[in-house]
């Protein structure tokens, strides 16, 4: 048996219990991982809430989270027992104190990245690496949008970003976050709570626009978002933390200047074992050579999962948060 956070409903952070379940052996291909640190993502609120069905109630919460592998099953090659690991995507379940799953997904870790910081990064950092490297390859001398740019995605894209050369705009939602941000590598920080951040880009570009936003904002952010890109930019829809935006009338695109909307998924950039490898392996050599570096900013007990969540909606937090088993 163990404790593990489990939603028999979906809902508000209320409906988050913890709870003792089984603990089965691993099976073929299965590792079982005792967790010392768990991630916390703006993906479990959309999973809590019911703005990403989850696959069956009741159901665990969480994709994300650092440990060590107590056992593996038959036929695992990938990890060994003892090894240090992270993971990030695949079934919810990560706020437990262990759980069993497949081996395929674990990352072993580098010494020098400490696990509560695995389990902070791991996730939002290679969101960010799909993001800069893959979806749309920043190149020196870019001017970028990035929102949220004090959220845990954020602070990582900033100073990644600037270890690329890219001129970084972000929006904020306060002051202090404003600060956040530019000692992160955002070179313009815009408070959107009191400034109209699609002006204010324009502005700060000449007139032209970006090449790419990214967005993980959603509905408030949306139609802002396309009146910042250049003729044929892209937008880089990845989140609703706002709420889902309206329905697109593709013929907006055309008349915005034959522009470009994705929206991707961390899960089909890291589809197979070796995308996700050479993904981590990416964000740890920018972590390993200080280009970008992870400061877990909040705590919570893994029975606080609630109040972690109450936190994360009403953006009270900034970089990265995680829970302790």
């Amino acid at each position: 048996m163990t404790r593990a956070c489990r939603i028999h409903a979906v809902g508000g952070p209320e409906v988050i219990g913890l709870e003792e379940v089984a603990l089965p052996p691993p099976g073929p291909g299965e590792a079982r991982v005792r967790h010392t640190a768990i991630g916390l993502n703006f993906l479990d609120t959309y999973q809590r809430s019911g703005l990403y069905p989850l696959p069956a109630l009741p159901s665990g919460l969480g994709s994300e989270a650092a440990g060590l592998v107590e056992a593996i099953g038959s036929g695992v090659s990938e990890v060994r027992p003892g090894q240090r690991v992270a993971y990030a995507g695949g079934p919810p379940g990560a706020y437990a104190e262990a759980r069993v799953l497949r081996a395929a997904q674990l990352v072993p870790l580098p010494d020098e990245l400490d696990d509560e910081r695995a389990a902070a990064a791991l996730l939002k950092g290679m969101t960010a690496e799909y993001l800069l490297r893959r979806t749309y390859r920043v190149e020196p001398g870019q001017t970028v949008l990035f929102h949220a740019a004090a959220g845990g995605v954020g602070l990582i894209a900033c100073q990644w970003l600037k270890h690329l050369g890219a001129t970084v705009i972000g929006t904020v939602g306060s002051e202090a976050k404003a600060e956040l941000a530019r000692a992160h590598g955002c070179d313009h920080a815009i408070v959107y709570t009191r400034e109209d951040f699609a002006a204010r880009v324009r502005e700060l570009t000449g007139g032209a626009g970006v090449p790419v936003v990214y967005d993980s904002v959603g509905r408030s952010t949306f139609q802002g978002s396309l009146a910042c890109l250049r003729p044929r930019g892209l937008l880089v829809s990845f989140g609703n933390a706002s709420g889902r935006p309206e329905p697109l009338d593709p013929a907006l695109l055309a008349q915005r200047g034959s522009l470009f909307l994705t929206r991707p998924t961390l899960a089909d950039y890291t589809a197979t074992r070796d995308e996700l490898l050479q993904s981590a392996a990416a964000l740890f050599a920018v972590i390993r050579a200080g280009a970008v570096k992870i400061e877990v900013r909040q705590r919570w007990p893994l029975a606080a999962a609630a109040e972690a969540h109450r936190a994360l909606e009403g953006r009270q937090t900034t970089g990265a948060s995680v829970l302790l088993p």
